[in-house]
């Protein structure tokens, strides 16, 4: 068994908060919207705005006399698109002898979205990622959702397995995903995928059903999707697709409670091809008032990795060295210190091999 304590504190400068702030009181999109989070989060931030509002402004009809607001129809074909992103950098320095050679300036990432929708219904996005010299199409999709009882999406996408993975990493917390969601969801997957984003290509479906009262808030999603297998921007290996899908239940608002299954494979580099039968269930809370909040979550997998089969030699057949069990789950509260601190507490646990001799934990 393994333990690492793990803490993290994370400072949301002004402009994200202003960015949140004016997206929420001026977007105004005509197609259906969800309650429940199934894509990552795309604030425009200090730059993204006025960008994106000066595109809006160029696209704007001369005759048009009402007042404009960032986010809504600018013409009877789309809706002016959004563009945001962001750039990470450092300074590397190294004292250990013979590893001066890779101090000085990196590049450590660069991000780029845009975002908007085109005949009234069908919303789009296109997100790429540079990391150094290596180019990575991270987002490629398009929905049409004009009703919040049924949508559907192709391109390139979430899997939305798990609370997590739909969360922009600042949403999550603690500046990390769980291992819950690394293992099982994507981020460099238990069977030996190496990392996707959490994504696939594919097709789904979702909607939002059940409307309450007095607030109108709809009490059960679901979702259902078919993809690849085989990680973002790669074709499919074999015939076999995967089948993943969730039910979520809000009760109150801001309080879910989901249940999620996957079914499928994934066939490696060398050809073997490993079984991905998962499932997790858990609950998780959204105070918009206050800002508090918690989740919990429990998986369970079942499938062999890559790294556990043992080639046939002259002496002996081909084995695996392991069993195909493995499961994870996390608590996580989080804590309103002041209006733009929020302190977090996680118990983080993962299971290799679904015994105690093989689990991970993280405080």
């Amino acid at each position: 068994m393994k333990t690492s304590l793990l803490i993290t504190l994370a400072f949301l400068p002004a402009f994200a908060s202003y960015a949140e702030n004016t997206t929420e009181k001026t977007a105004e999109a005509n197609s259906a919207k969800t309650e429940f989070p199934t894509e990552e989060t795309h604030e425009p931030g200090f730059l993204g705005t006025p960008i994106s509002q000066a595109i809006e402004r160029s696209m704007r009809r001369t005759d048009r006399e009402t007042e404009y607001k960032y986010g809504r129809t600018v013409t009877d074909f789309a809706t002016a698109p959004k563009v945001g992103g962001y750039y990470m950098s450092g300074y590397y320095y190294s004292s250990q002898e013979g590893a001066h050679n890779g101090d000085g300036f990196k590049q450590k990432n660069v991000r780029l979205y845009v975002s908007g929708s085109v005949f009234k219904y069908f919303n789009y996005l296109v997100q790429v990622q540079l990391a150094n010299a290596a180019f990575h199409m991270k987002d490629f999709w398009m929905e049409w959702k004009k009703y919040p009882e049924f949508s559907v999406k192709v391109g390139q996408f979430i899997r939305v397995f798990g609370f997590e993975n739909p969360y922009n990493p600042w949403d999550v917390g603690i500046g990390d995903y769980s291992q819950l969601a690394k293992k099982f969801s994507g981020f460099g997957d238990r069977v030996g995928e190496t990392s996707m984003g959490g994504r696939d290509l594919g097709l789904q479906i979702q909607g939002d059903l059940l409307k309450s009262r007095p607030d109108g808030h709809r009490q059960l999603h679901y979702t259902l999707g078919i993809f690849n297998g085989q990680g973002i921007n790669r074709k499919d290996a074999n015939r076999r697709k995967d089948v993943i899908g969730n039910l979520q239940w809000m009760p109150i608002k801001g309080l879910w409670i989901g249940a999620f299954g996957w079914i499928g494979n994934w066939k490696s580099p060398e050809g073997l091809t490993l079984d991905r039968k998962r499932y997790s269930f858990g609950v998780k809370y959204e105070n918009p008032d206050n800002n508090w909040s918690a989740r919990a979550e429990y998986a369970r997998s079942h499938g062999h990795k890559a790294s556990d089969y043992v080639a046939a030699t002259e002496e002996q057949p081909a084995y695996w060295k392991c069993g195909t069990k493995a499961d994870a789950w996390y608590v996580t509260v989080g804590v309103p210190v002041w209006r733009w601190i929020k302190c977090y507490v996680k118990y983080d646990a993962y299971r290799d091999y679904a015994t105690n001799e093989s689990m991970h934990t993280i405080y």
